[in-house]
């Protein structure tokens, strides 16, 4: 079933977490930000709308790590009813796509929800400081191949805050996959 985003809410800090990666290591919130800014995706393996989009996606951590922006993705969505969302296969997801950023896996998904995630993708933009600056969605295509010059709103307002400490006025809300919560 399709979700939207949640609108922004400009400031909110940037929950911490320490969540086991695909590359074996155990990472924080911390430790995937950047000098200038952090940008949190929910994304998991299924999901048409990401999958749609991944390539995009990895274009644009590239593209933000000179910027010094630091990029994270989790995966929340439960295995059990969905097993193609399991541990293992993030795994083989990370490699195929040779994914630049870390890919983690929120379990409890108690990092979800402290974050708000509603859909996959779900992308939380975050200034030096950790505040809340972009809570919208990676381009206008959804999870069709993106129009010839489509605009790339992610990286765009992700170059702004790295840049100024703010993101853009106007936001879209990303639409995805509802979050596969656990005994829902």
């Amino acid at each position: 079933m399709a979700a939207q985003s949640d609108p922004l809410t400009p400031g909110a800090p940037a929950p911490d977490f320490a969540l086991p990666g695909v590359d074996g290591r155990q990472w924080t919130r911390d430790g995937c930000r950047g000098a200038n800014g952090l940008l949190v995706m929910f994304i998991c393996n299924h999901c048409p709308y990401v999958q749609a989009v991944i390539d995009r996606i990895v274009r644009d951590a590239r593209d933000l790590a000179p910027l010094g922006v630091g990029v994270v993705a989790i995966s929340a969505n439960d295995p059990v009813a969905y097993p193609e969302d399991d541990f293992d296969r993030m795994v083989e997801m990370a490699r195929r796509h040779a994914l630049p950023f870390p890919y983690l896996y929120d379990e409890t998904q108690v990092v979800a929800r402290a974050y708000g995630a509603v859909c996959t993708p779900d992308f939380f933009g975050f200034n030096a400081r950790l505040e809340l600056q972009y809570r919208g969605r990676l381009d206008a295509s959804g999870r069709n191949p993106a129009p010839p010059l489509a605009r790339r709103e992610l990286f765009e307002a992700m170059k702004m805050i790295a840049a100024t400490g703010e993101g853009p006025a106007e936001q879209l809300p990303s639409i995805g996959c509802s979050i596969k919560w656990r005994g829902a």
